[in-house]
């Protein structure tokens, strides 16, 4: 029986696009849960990580970074974005210390503060020494709001600050007579959707900037039961013909290292070695495209 303290929910964690909150996601839950890399628009679609102790569940709601459009996939994520902050118990507004502009981490406290729902302001990448004097300003700006303001550095793998940073957060989240989800727990997301985006991340990895916003990655045929292992088809989807031969690279060694990479990963996921095969295929102007949109799961409802 829990006590009668115990609370428990889902927590939105909203912030500019590159702000860290797939990284603090998985910093928090101790998991890799969220793919992270150093290009802006990475999170396409919500992710859960959940953390559980005694005291109560935290199930964390990994959203895309805010942006704004009214078609193709930035529609979608525009709207992803909007039903976390909707559907969320309370919100975690991640504020980057290198972020362009002071107006923009405003413009996430503005939301939040909003959408009136309890909040914490995180303050991220405070490691950064040539903007540690944005902590301060940052602090102020959250606390000017009624909200009350933590940092924390993704680097720093402290189990004491991270474990209290857990609990402060625990404390705006609703009293509940059970967790939400099993204990054992760590994230929601299932092993082959787990496994696309794995590949994606490498993608964003090893190509150069303009082409992984315009690459999806496609699962067509996941066997778990096949012999001597898994086996695992997959197509990594390009916009244009003239990104096909970028992807596959010289010698096929740029297909052949996204390959590599994934394989290792998945295959440490899944506990047991696997077989990959990537295929590079061209739809043009997939992101654009609302059957496309939707085989990928990329899917804005009419409202």
């Amino acid at each position: 029986m829990k006590n009668k303290n115990y609370k428990a929910g889902f927590l939105g964690l909203i912030g500019q696009p590159n702000a860290g909150k797939s990284s603090l996601l998985n910093f928090l839950v101790k998991e890799k849960v969220s793919i992270v890399t150093s290009k802006p628009q990475t999170t396409r679609r919500r992710i859960m990580g959940v953390w559980t102790a005694d005291e109560g569940q935290i199930v964390f709601v990994d959203a895309p970074g805010i942006v704004k459009s009214t078609s193709g996939l930035n529609s979608f994520l525009e709207k992803e974005a909007r039903d976390v902050i909707k559907d969320s118990d309370a919100l975690l507004a991640v504020l980057s210390v290198d972020e362009d502009t002071a107006e923009r981490n405003s413009e996430i406290l503005d939301i939040v503060t909003s959408s009136k729902k309890p909040w914490i302001g995180m303050i991220t990448k405070i490691d950064l020494k040539d903007f540690e004097h944005r902590v301060l300003i940052l602090k102020a700006l959250i606390e000017e709001r009624g909200g009350k303001a933590l940092t924390v550095s993704n680097k720093k793998d402290d189990q004491e600050d991270r474990e209290a940073l857990l609990l402060e957060i625990l404390q705006i989240l609703p009293e509940s007579a059970a967790p939400l989800y099993d204990e054992e727990m760590f994230t929601t997301e299932n092993v082959r959707d787990l496994a696309e985006e794995i590949i994606r991340e490498k993608c964003f990895e090893v190509l150069s900037h303009e082409v992984p916003y315009q690459i999806a990655v496609q699962i067509r045929k996941f066997d778990e039961e096949a012999k001597p292992c898994p086996k695992i088809h997959v197509d990594v989807i390009v916009n244009k013909e003239s990104h096909k031969p970028m992807v596959i690279g010289k010698g096929a060694e740029t297909i052949k290292k996204i390959g590599q990479n994934s394989r290792k990963e998945i295959e440490a996921l899944m506990g047991e070695k696997i077989f990959l095969e990537l295929n590079v295929t061209v739809k043009e102007n997939w992101f654009e495209n609302k059957q496309m949109l939707k085989e990928l799961k990329y899917v804005v409802d009419s409202e």
